[in-house]
Protein backbone atom coordinates (compact mmCIF):
# COMPACT_ATOMS: atom_id res chain seq x y z
CA UNK A 1 0.00 0.00 0.00
CA UNK A 2 1.57 3.45 -0.63
CA UNK A 3 1.33 6.33 1.27
CA UNK A 4 2.75 9.68 0.95
CA UNK A 5 2.32 11.48 4.00
CA UNK A 6 2.93 15.49 4.27
CA UNK A 7 3.95 17.45 7.32
CA UNK A 8 5.09 20.69 8.31
CA UNK A 9 2.73 23.05 7.62
CA UNK A 10 1.13 25.72 9.70
CA UNK A 11 0.80 29.70 10.20
CA UNK A 12 3.05 31.99 9.81
CA UNK A 13 3.38 35.31 8.96
CA UNK A 14 4.43 37.02 5.72
CA UNK A 15 8.14 36.99 5.28
CA UNK A 16 8.66 33.78 7.29
CA UNK A 17 9.67 30.20 6.60
CA UNK A 18 8.25 26.78 6.71
CA UNK A 19 9.45 22.81 5.74
CA UNK A 20 7.31 20.66 4.38
CA UNK A 21 7.89 16.82 4.31
CA UNK A 22 6.42 14.57 2.79
CA UNK A 23 7.32 11.19 3.87
CA UNK A 24 6.45 8.17 1.17
CA UNK A 25 6.20 3.84 1.71
CA UNK A 26 5.59 1.66 -0.54
CA UNK A 27 6.91 2.30 -3.83
CA UNK A 28 10.44 2.66 -4.76
CA UNK A 29 11.42 5.89 -3.59
CA UNK A 30 14.66 6.60 -5.10
CA UNK A 31 13.38 5.59 -9.01
CA UNK A 32 10.74 8.01 -8.95
CA UNK A 33 10.23 11.63 -9.59
CA UNK A 34 8.45 13.76 -6.48
CA UNK A 35 6.34 17.31 -6.91
CA UNK A 36 4.27 19.49 -4.86
CA UNK A 37 0.96 21.07 -5.81
CA UNK A 38 -0.96 23.78 -3.76
CA UNK A 39 -4.88 24.36 -4.12
CA UNK A 40 -5.72 27.19 -2.54
CA UNK A 41 -9.42 27.89 -1.93
CA UNK A 42 -11.59 28.31 -5.15
CA UNK A 43 -9.18 27.75 -6.97
CA UNK A 44 -7.19 24.51 -9.22
CA UNK A 45 -4.67 22.33 -7.76
CA UNK A 46 -1.59 24.43 -9.42
CA UNK A 47 2.15 23.05 -9.98
CA UNK A 48 4.53 24.40 -7.20
CA UNK A 49 8.13 22.55 -7.81
CA UNK A 50 9.24 18.86 -8.62
CA UNK A 51 12.20 16.29 -9.27
CA UNK A 52 12.13 16.10 -13.22
CA UNK A 53 13.37 12.55 -13.32
CA UNK A 54 14.65 10.69 -10.09
CA UNK A 55 17.90 12.34 -10.11
CA UNK A 56 18.54 16.19 -9.13
CA UNK A 57 17.05 18.16 -12.15
CA UNK A 58 14.31 20.58 -10.45
CA UNK A 59 11.28 22.45 -11.96
CA UNK A 60 9.67 25.31 -10.08
CA UNK A 61 6.97 27.70 -10.81
CA UNK A 62 7.46 31.23 -11.70
CA UNK A 63 5.71 32.31 -8.77
CA UNK A 64 7.81 30.15 -6.20
CA UNK A 65 11.80 30.42 -7.97
CA UNK A 66 14.09 31.64 -5.65
CA UNK A 67 11.72 31.51 -2.21
CA UNK A 68 10.80 27.66 -2.34
CA UNK A 69 13.74 24.78 -2.73
CA UNK A 70 12.60 20.97 -3.32
CA UNK A 71 14.99 18.75 -2.07
CA UNK A 72 14.48 15.03 -1.17
CA UNK A 73 16.89 12.24 1.06
CA UNK A 74 16.40 8.62 -0.76
CA UNK A 75 17.76 7.04 2.42
CA UNK A 76 14.54 8.38 4.02
CA UNK A 77 12.14 8.18 1.25
CA UNK A 78 11.19 11.98 2.16
CA UNK A 79 10.61 14.64 0.24
CA UNK A 80 11.10 18.13 1.31
CA UNK A 81 9.63 21.96 0.21
CA UNK A 82 11.39 24.72 2.17
CA UNK A 83 9.56 27.67 1.69
CA UNK A 84 10.97 31.41 2.39
CA UNK A 85 10.29 34.83 1.97
CA UNK A 86 6.31 33.29 2.01
CA UNK A 87 3.46 35.45 0.72
CA UNK A 88 -0.05 35.87 1.76
CA UNK A 89 -0.42 34.30 -1.61
CA UNK A 90 1.38 31.30 -0.76
CA UNK A 91 -2.06 29.88 2.03
CA UNK A 92 -2.96 26.81 0.41
CA UNK A 93 -3.15 23.39 0.99
CA UNK A 94 0.02 21.38 -0.30
CA UNK A 95 0.20 18.30 -1.34
CA UNK A 96 3.15 16.00 -2.48
CA UNK A 97 2.85 13.44 -5.51
CA UNK A 98 4.88 10.64 -6.84
CA UNK A 99 5.18 10.60 -10.59
CA UNK A 100 6.94 7.08 -11.68
CA UNK A 101 8.91 5.79 -14.63
CA UNK A 102 8.80 6.71 -17.86
CA UNK A 103 7.98 10.23 -16.43
CA UNK A 104 5.27 10.70 -19.10
CA UNK A 105 4.08 14.62 -20.16
CA UNK A 106 5.41 17.18 -17.97
CA UNK A 107 6.63 17.71 -14.47
CA UNK A 108 3.38 20.50 -14.02
CA UNK A 109 0.90 18.06 -15.43
CA UNK A 110 -0.55 16.77 -12.46
CA UNK A 111 -1.90 13.57 -14.81
CA UNK A 112 1.44 12.28 -14.67
CA UNK A 113 1.54 11.61 -10.70
CA UNK A 114 0.07 8.34 -9.66
CA UNK A 115 -0.33 9.11 -6.03
CA UNK A 116 -1.17 11.97 -3.69
CA UNK A 117 -0.50 12.35 0.04
CA UNK A 118 -3.62 14.33 1.79
CA UNK A 119 -1.92 17.72 2.12
CA UNK A 120 -1.10 19.74 4.71
CA UNK A 121 -2.32 23.33 5.41
CA UNK A 122 -0.06 26.22 4.73
CA UNK A 123 -1.36 29.73 6.17
CA UNK A 124 0.63 32.93 5.91
CA UNK A 125 -0.78 36.01 7.36
CA UNK A 126 -0.22 39.27 6.06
Amino acid sequence: QVQLVESGGGLVQAGGSLRLSCAASGLPFSTYAMGWFRQAPGQEREFVAAFRRAGILTNYADFVKGRFTISRDNAKNTVYLQMNSLKAEDTAVYYCASRPPPFQGTVADSQGYNYWGQGTQVTVSS
